[in-house]
């Protein structure tokens, strides 16, 4: 089987990952991949999606798995399928779960599945309204794609009406502010929870903790994700039961009713609140860095588990998932998240402890190739994975291979997995 994955980042490197340690898989493609993702494959330097689609013709893809939202909103799996290609994602319609915060939360409405009250709106003085009818923190966000950047916690009521100001008049997130969800603060535990959808059926995989704050202790201001770890302990078989019969089963449900099956990677952004697990947000795709942690959990091969999905034969896989626990720690870029940093030559030490060796590995996300040199180029530049029969084994074993990884200004967080701990 030849696999072609779209997008650039750690998630995407930590699929073909996978994929080449896959039997079945022949030749593995990155559109456009990274610096290190030319180690498992090929990179293809097109953007076109119509033209992308001729070259997996042309060159026998037998199954395309897209990584990144934005060319799941923009339609790449639409166009595709009208090739005759089998590839694993939403279509455009079905991607609105994430493309619109608003969609989102209507359609949650809708359906009876369980989420914080809200408004959605484009009127400052609707928003100013409601805020004052909620206690603090109050959250923002904005309706469109922000690279994970668009959800503002207001500690005050003056906080919040100046986020919801910054948005509704494009200063903030320019268009994709131009709406605005306000909602309740739930107070609980936050979870992420994955569901690989073909349009009926789903696989529930194991539920991950995400840091997202920059500093340690949860300090600092919100990332793309400063680390994970999977399976978390905070969950426990009734929550998982509430999560497919409350949110999932409605959702494809609901999907299939609004003419659009959800096909792919369902996100659930969870908060649980007394033992009740209430939907914060869907994204379309798998977050980033649980991706780097779910995927060495898997016992079932990847390409299996995509194409089925792909397919709609998701009633016939059966799937498995080591007993281990995967700890994953972000290595950022020195101006990350707030400006772009200059490229640094990443050296990685001859590993010799078999710990590691072993039980540990590198996704590489932000990074390029310059004369064979691999460089961090900025923003989240690589995830350490650790493996063991125990969360603080493998946290262990992640951060023993960070001491590894060397390059100017790297910054990393140094207490992932401190709430299962």
């Amino acid at each position: 089987m030849n696999v072609m994955v779209i997008g650039s980042g750690g998630r995407e490197f930590a699929i073909g990952r996978a994929l080449s340690k896959d039997t079945a898989v022949q030749k593995i493609y990155f559109a456009p991949g990274n610096g290190a993702t030319e180690r498992l494959g090929e990179n293809v330097a097109i953007s076109d999606y119509e033209a992308l689609a001729e070259f997996a013709k042309t060159q026998g893809v037998d199954l395309t798995i897209v990584g990144p939202e934005g060319p799941l909103v923009e339609g790449v799996v639409d166009i595709f399928k009208a090739h005759g290609l089998t590839i694993f994602g939403p279509s455009k319609a079905a991607a609105r779960l994430e493309g619109s915060k608003v969609y989102m939360k209507n359609f949650l409405a809708k359906y009876g599945i369980p989420t914080a009250r809200y408004i959605e709106t484009d009127h400052i003085k609707t928003a100013y309204k409601f805020i004052a009818t909620l206690g603090v923190p109050v959250v923002v966000k904005a309706d469109g794609l922000c690279a994970g950047k668009g959800v503002i916690i207001a500690q005050s009521h003056d906080e919040a009406k100046k986020a919801v100001g910054e948005m509704l008049s494009g200063a903030a997130f320019g268009d994709a502010g131009r709406k605005v969800v306000i909602e309740e603060f739930l107070d609980g535990y936050e979870l992420s929870m994955f569901a690989i959808c073909d349009g009926e059926e789903f696989i529930l995989l194991p539920a991950a903790q995400d840091h997202k704050r920059l500093l340690d202790g949860d300090q600092g201001p919100n990332t793309g994700g400063m680390g994970a770890y999977a399976p978390t302990p905070l969950v426990d078989e009734v929550i998982y039961e509430k999560v497919k019969a409350r949110i999932i089963r409605p959702t494809l449900d609901g999907m299939k009713a609004e003419s659009a099956p959800f096909e792919g990677v369902l996100f659930i952004g969870l908060m649980i609140v007394n033992g009740e697990p209430l939907t914060l947000e869907f994204n379309v795709r798998f977050g980033d860095p649980e991706c780097e942690i779910l995927m060495p959990l898997m016992q079932t091969p990847a390409s299996e588990l995509f194409y089925k999905a792909a397919t709609k034969q998701l009633d016939r896989l059966h799937v498995s998932f080591s007993k281990q626990y995967a700890v994953g720690v972000v290595m950022a870029s020195k101006e990350y998240p707030y400006a772009n940093s200059t490229p640094a030559e990443i050296i990685v030490d001859e590993i010799h402890h078999p710990e590691i060796a072993q039980h540990a590995h590198i996704c590489f996300a932000g990074v390029g190739s310059q004369d064979g040199v691999l460089m961090a180029t900025g923003g989240r530049v690589l995830v350490c994975v650790g493996l063991g029969e125990s969360i603080r084994e493998a946290r262990d074993r992640a951060y023993m291979l960070c001491g590894q990884v060397h390059y100017a200004g790297k910054k990393l967080r140094t207490d992932i997995a401190y709430q299962a701990l």
